[in-house]
């Protein structure tokens, strides 16, 4: 089962690795992202990153998806990171069984310039595509809610959205 889908455009790194596959007890990771699934050199470096304990498997989104609906998955608990809001919401548009969709860093790193962007926390800034992105990841998954580590209080961003006036 997905315990966790989490947006999070550095994919693996410390938090991941450690914090957050412990606290959410993980056996395996899934990363959806088109162009990291291209990237040989970026593969191994993020598998690098990751406990010898737990699987990784960086797959394009559409292969990811059917992945992460395959009935052995659900014998599994797993993290499944994508690396910006658009590919999340394909991911849970068309992804049964996940428990929790956790908006973590996203658009710091991308290359748009910051003028364009809305800056919804210290870690998150969308454009506007992305924010339309994010309603509709929030219309399908009320429970939305942005958390950079477990220690964190969960924000619902249904609730940020609202009072950001998005």
């Amino acid at each position: 089962m997905i315990v966790a889908l989490r947006v999070d455009d550095r994919l693996i790194h410390g938090q991941v690795a450690l914090t957050w596959s412990k606290d959410l007890k993980i056996k395996g990771i899934i990363i959806a992202n088109d162009e990291t699934a291209k990237d040989e050199m970026q593969k191994m470096t993020l598998k690098m990153a990751v406990p010898n304990s737990i699987k990784v498997l960086i797959k394009p989104v559409d292969e990811a998806i059917k992945v992460a609906n395959n009935p052995k998955a659900q014998n599994m608990r797993i993290l499944l990171l994508t690396r910006n809001i658009k590919d999340a919401l394909k991911v849970r548009e068309n992804t049964e069984n996940i428990e929790y969709v956790n908006i973590g860093n996203v658009g710091r790193f991308d290359g748009i310039d910051a003028s364009e962007k809305t800056m919804v926390s210290p870690t998150v800034m969308l454009t506007k595509d992305e924010i339309d992105s994010l309603k509709k990841l929030v219309e399908i998954d009320s429970g939305t809610s942005l958390q950079v580590v477990p220690s964190d209080e969960k924000k619902p961003m249904k609730d940020i959205i609202k009072k950001m006036n998005l």
